[in-house]
């Protein structure tokens, strides 16, 4: 987190949970008060950029794991999209990308 502090990058995280269960999420995780998580309940998000899906268990309207650097104009410079849950880009990949913004 401190990298991306440093470049000046907001980091925001969105799932379809409500924001009740991310302040559970916060403390259980000890997660930094600027990390800023969002509720997208309603799936306007999810619809909007494509990532909603249904899980291997049957769940409907599902956030698929998504990496995102947009830059201060709104432009997506960045995408990445999970392709084996749970997996994640690494940190490292994602900083470059934010560097690249400069």
């Amino acid at each position: 987190m401190a990298d991306f502090r440093e470049l000046g990058a907001q980091i925001y995280g969105i799932s379809v949970d409500s924001t009740w269960a991310h302040d559970d999420w916060r403390q259980h995780l000890h997660l930094p008060d600027d990390l800023v998580l969002l509720s997208d309940f309603n799936r306007e998000f999810g619809e909007l950029y494509g990532i909603l899906f249904t899980n291997p268990s049957g769940m409907k309207g599902v956030l698929r794991r998504t990496v995102f650097v947009i830059d201060r104009d709104g432009t997506i410079t960045y995408r990445w999209d999970v392709p084996d849950p749970p997996g994640l880009p690494s940190a490292d990949e994602v900083l470059q990308e934010v560097r690249k913004l400069g």
